[in-house]
């Protein structure tokens, strides 16, 4: 070889090493890019999957409670239309008293959603009868102890600051809606009972048929007949019972087999430890149901009383029928979080748990935008009256705000019922609502001068200050439980 020669050669050499590094650098990265395309499609396809498994549980679930709602609504727009009075006493009831018995009621069933859950994630069929006996017998003592809320209803409406003459006519329609009542602690277990097994179709035809039912016995006898509101009182009674009574037959006739047994003797053992977690859970969502309420009670001392009132009612009424989808997602999120962790999957509870928030967050964002567009329309729903009209129209900021926050504190909520923190839960919301929201609202409201807007504003930053608490108790809690699971299974 020549001196010549010798450069040229290494040249070729250089350049054949540059083009093998060259090519072999773009084969890797050519391999980075489709495992990161692989790992985006898979991400994307289990999102997918664990969507689709929320949405079985909160599709229908979430229209069986708008459904069941509705009955209210539809008996509270016929009362609309019968004058403001009529509208104010069933307002009240319906959004006041009921709302704390509703709240601590359905709060207890959501025991359930932890205990039959983490049954259903472990195969263990038969135990989801006998916790449904059990909580039929603690909500059911429950209820009676509520009960002084409706006999007493008059004194207690009094007291608030309201006319004599709303009081009284509110204290008749509370005794005659005793009924509505004591159907809770049936209906919402039961309803809990199914969906643990995902039977929620059956339970969305069921209260859609009931709907039905409940839209034609209101037109005929309110509407036409004119009845009255104690007539619209028995009918929305005579609703509800007719959801029980499907509900029942259902289960324990043949639609759950391996899931209702009969009747047994084991439904009254353990009932102390079930009613400290059903405590748990009513004093957890009855707080949160009751707290937004509290607007309608201290609107009696306000200007123009009887046009707060309803307008006020029509709001509230507006947010707990929104809230029937939020809460379907708050049951769908317990199931869902319940059964990987009975499926020992501490993985899989926060997948969930992050595809909730999602869904929560994209539905909140959509129900605050149509209250911003579209209030005078929603409030004709309820009313005529022009000047109702108007302040509902005020006010429909700060519904949108409340209607957003809601929905992501509601499925915060549910990874509380599924995990089984309620107790912790109970304190955050004490703390958050009525040492936080309610003080501020107070300064806000009559220290300063700002009316219902102030104290509402006060009370939706109470709401704020729990939604963040409840963040980092779900961050925290889950990553303690991943961290024990993963010791666990290092050991094994």
């Amino acid at each position: 070889m020549t001196p010549a020669e010798e450069p040229l050669l290494s040249s070729t050499s250089d350049d054949n090493q540059l083009r093998f590094h060259t090519s072999h650098h773009q084969q890797l990265q050519h391999q980075r890019d489709e495992e990161s395309l692989d790992e985006t499609q898979s991400l994307v396809q289990e999102i997918w999957l664990e969507n689709k498994k929320i949405w079985q549980i909160a599709g229908p679930s979430s229209f069986a409670r708008v459904a069941m709602f509705s009955l209210t609504v539809i008996t509270q727009s016929f009362a609309g239309h019968l004058g403001n009075r009529d509208l104010a006493a069933i307002s009240i009831v319906t959004t006041v008293l009921i709302s704390i018995t509703f709240g601590f009621l359905l709060g207890m069933a959501s025991a359930l959603e932890t205990l039959c859950g983490k049954a259903y994630g472990a195969k263990q069929y038969h135990m989801l009868g006998i916790y449904l006996q059990r909580s039929w017998v603690v909500l059911s003592i429950s209820s009676i102890v509520l009960l002084p809320l409706f006999l007493f209803a008059t004194p207690i409406i009094k007291f608030t600051g309201q006319s004599e003459a709303v009081s009284e006519l509110t204290g008749e329609v509370a005794l005659w809606l005793i009924p509505m009542h004591l159907s809770f602690p049936f209906q919402f277990t039961l309803m809990r009972f199914l969906q643990c097994q995902l039977k929620t179709g059956m339970i969305a035809w069921l209260s859609g048929g009931v709907l039905v039912v409940h839209v034609l016995l209101s037109w005929i006898f309110v509407g036409c007949m004119r009845v009255g509101i104690t007539g619209a009182a028995v009918i929305l009674d005579l609703s509800w019972w007719l959801s029980v009574v499907g509900l029942f037959s259902y289960s324990v006739f043949g639609g759950c087999p391996h899931s209702w047994t009969g009747f047994s003797k084991q439904a009254f053992h353990g009932l102390w430890e079930f009613f400290k977690l059903s405590f748990a859970s009513g004093v957890m969502l009855s707080l949160e149901n009751f707290f937004y309420r509290v607007l309608i009670i201290v609107s009696g001392n306000m200007e123009f009383a009887e046009v707060a009132v309803d307008a006020l009612s029509i709001c509230i009424t507006m947010y707990a029928w929104e809230s029937m989808i939020p809460l379907g997602f708050f049951a769908a999120t317990g199931v869902r979080v319940a059964y990987e962790l009975g499926a020992e999957s501490n993985r899989g509870a926060k997948f969930a748990t992050k595809v909730s928030l999602l869904n929560a967050i994209a539905l909140g964002v959509m129900f605050s935008l149509l209250v911003m567009i579209v209030p005078d329309k929603l409030a004709m729903i309820f009313t005529s009256s022009s000047s109702v009209t108007k302040m509902v129209h005020e006010l429909s900021p700060f519904l949108a705000i409340t209607i957003l926050v809601n929905g992501i504190q509601s499925i915060l909520s549910g990874v509380a019922v599924g995990y089984g923190w309620q107790a912790p839960v109970a304190f955050v919301n004490v703390g958050s609502y009525y040492i936080v929201g309610m003080p501020l609202g107070i300064v806000l409201g009559w220290c300063l001068k700002f009316g219902i807007k102030g104290i509402w504003a006060g009370m939706i930053i109470g709401t704020i200050v729990q939604t963040f608490i409840l963040v980092i108790i779900t961050i925290r809690f889950q990553g303690e439980n991943e961290a024990q699971h993963d010791s666990i299974q290092v050991k094994i």
